[in-house]
């Protein structure tokens, strides 16, 4: 398996892998067939982009027809990047019998030499991996899973907003998902530079954005709610310090801010989110620079307890229509 820092470019700029397993889910011949219990998610509550996915999991209640396997939120420490099933019985995969997520990456390629990521869409039949990409899982959830959603789901990726859904989630991701990343992983000066004005630039847009709507698209809860609170949720307890996008805190922003706890106290939200695991990854684990001289201090801070608090948007934006 490579390791994270072959994903910096000669200019110090981080470049993330693409994603190898992009087959989508659907009716068609060429497509994975979508099915009761045939597929399981694995994942760390540490990833926001498999967060993204166990959030949009719950949100349409599709817990009951898709499991999930949740490996430690600390890399092993072995000669390769990877994610490890130690909060299992027998440091296993109940379900999938594997103790790294590298097996069922191997087992549906031996010459595999990317990074296994997560979230990995497994198929139990074969125990191979059959989607890791995170760009359109969560469409494919809303979608062509539609048939197998709890009564009353909330429609994340309406027909009417797909355009715009699209168009402002790619922003998200290389402005501020991904963003973050480009500034912590940089190895360069000018590249950490670039990252970190793009991620403040966008933040304040949507700060001003969400002086005036509830959401992102007004209304109504949408998929691009979903994959900005991953990063949100990550900020100040993780990306503000270890990553050094320390401009403004998340709790500076008064929109953001309230917009953030909005989500954390609706169900699937802030009871998927682990801020314990979240803060012990990338602080003792993260893999940018495994050779830190302060990499075994967990910080104490930040206070939490804020997340639980009255927000007032309900109130603020119940006339909107």
């Amino acid at each position: 398996m490579t390791e994270k820092l072959a994903e910096i470019e000669t200019t110090g700029a981080f470049k993330r892998q693409e994603n190898r397993f992009t087959t989508p889910f659907g009716q068609n011949e060429a497509e994975l067939p979508v099915e009761a219990n045939r597929y399981r998610i694995l994942w760390s509550p540490v990833c926001p982009w498999a967060h993204r996915s166990i959030i949009v999991r719950k949100l349409l209640g599709l817990e009951e027809v898709i499991s999930v396997g949740t490996a430690d939120p600390l890399r092993p420490k072995i000669d390769r990047v990877d994610w490890a099933f130690t909060l299992d019985d027998k440091n296993v995969d109940p379900i999938l019998g594997i103790h790294y997520i590298s097996e069922v990456y191997f087992n549906t390629e031996p010459e595999y030499a990317g990074r296994p990521t997560v979230p990995a869409v497994v198929d139990i039949t074969t125990q191979t991996v059959v989607n890791n990409d995170y760009h359109e899982l969560t469409y494919y959830l809303a979608t062509a899973w539609k048939e197998l959603h709890k009564e009353g789901a909330p429609d994340l990726f309406p027909d009417e907003l797909q355009q715009d859904i699209r168009e402002l989630n790619e922003r998200i991701f290389h402005g501020i998902n991904n963003g973050v990343y480009k500034a912590g992983f940089a190895r360069s000066q000018e590249a950490y530079e670039q990252a970190y004005d793009g991620v403040f630039q966008l933040l304040d847009e949507i700060e001003e954005r969400l002086a005036t709507q509830r959401y992102l698209f007004g209304s109504q809860l949408t998929d691009a709610d979903v994959r900005l609170y991953v990063t949100l949720a990550r900020f100040d307890i993780a990306y503000n310090t270890a990553f050094r996008v320390n401009r403004n805190r998340l709790v500076d922003f008064p929109n953001l801010w309230g917009y953030a706890r909005d989500l954390y106290q609706t169900p699937g939200f802030g009871d998927t989110t682990d801020f314990a695991a979240i803060k012990a990854h990338y602080h003792l684990s993260i893999t940018n620079d495994p050779n830190r001289t302060f990499s075994k201090i967990l910080p104490k801070g930040p206070d939490l307890t804020g997340w639980l608090t009255e927000h007032g948007r309900v109130l603020k934006f119940k006339e909107e229509k």
